[in-house]
């Protein structure tokens, strides 16, 4: 519940607005009660702790269409934000720009159906079993201290699915590449476990997780905003949108 509500408000995060309200979706082949209860009163509480509310929502039982055991958990979120303070703002970028990040939590709620794949004949840890269902972070908090702090913000990607080399091309002008240092972070557990056992080559691995990054901010070079740290720069428009 918490990891659909704080992707959803970091996916309007990055058009500058604030959340306002939330409706969600469960669904199943049967529905169980205290398992619907878990998962909207972890919703409720996602959205207690951004100032958004929980206006309701609709639950299904399909039978026939669901599997046995499998739960649907969808969201909608609805927010706000001042036309002078829409993100991104391409016509601003330049070369030169730097790229800064803020750390994910862990792989966020994208990569899975190849995490599963990974573990299933490895015995895994308590501390792996952790770091793999960290709840999604959220990012309004650190987002909004820095706009109220006057840091320019020129674009924010949230690192979803497709990772650093789908998201950031999306706030890009068509003349910018974004051009990223691997070495300026060190990659984190669960990802170079995940990557070494899947044999992941380094375009592929930044493809399918998050690798540590879970939103980048483009501002002019020599700003680093509080809490986040550098992953590279702007450059000319070449062959790939994202070079590694």
């Amino acid at each position: 519940g918490a990891d659909l509500v704080n992707h959803c408000v970091n996916d309007i995060l990055v058009q500058g607005a604030r959340p306002l309200f939330f409706l969600d979706y469960v669904a199943a082949a049967k529905l169980d009660p205290a398992v619907v209860v878990k998962v909207v009163t972890s919703m409720a509480g996602a959205c207690r702790a951004v100032g958004c509310a929980l206006l309701g929502g609709e639950t299904a039982e399909m039978p026939g269409v669901y599997a046995p055991g499998a739960l649907d958990v969808a969201g909608t979120i609805v927010g706000v934000v001042e036309r002078g303070d829409v993100l991104p703002r391409p016509a601003e970028m330049h070369v030169g720009d730097r790229l800064v990040a803020l750390p994910s939590s862990g792989p966020h709620t994208n990569g899975y159906s190849l995490i599963r794949h990974l573990l299933a004949d490895r015995p895994i840890d308590q501390a792996l079993a952790d770091r793999l269902l960290a709840p999604h972070r959220c990012y309004l908090d650190e987002v909004g201290a820095w706009r109220r702090e006057g840091v320019p913000l020129k674009g924010l990607a949230h690192i979803t699915g497709g990772g650093l080399v789908d998201n950031l091309p999306r706030i890009l002008p068509d003349h910018l590449a974004a051009e990223i240092d691997g070495s300026a972070w060190t990659v984190p557990e669960p990802f170079a476990s995940l990557v070494a056992w899947g044999g992941l080559e380094a375009q592929e691995a930044f493809r399918v997780f998050n690798m540590g990054v879970g939103m980048v901010a483009v501002v002019p070079d020599g700003v680093e905003p509080p809490g986040s740290f550098p992953i590279g720069r702007l450059i000319g428009r070449v062959d790939r949108a994202v070079l590694l």
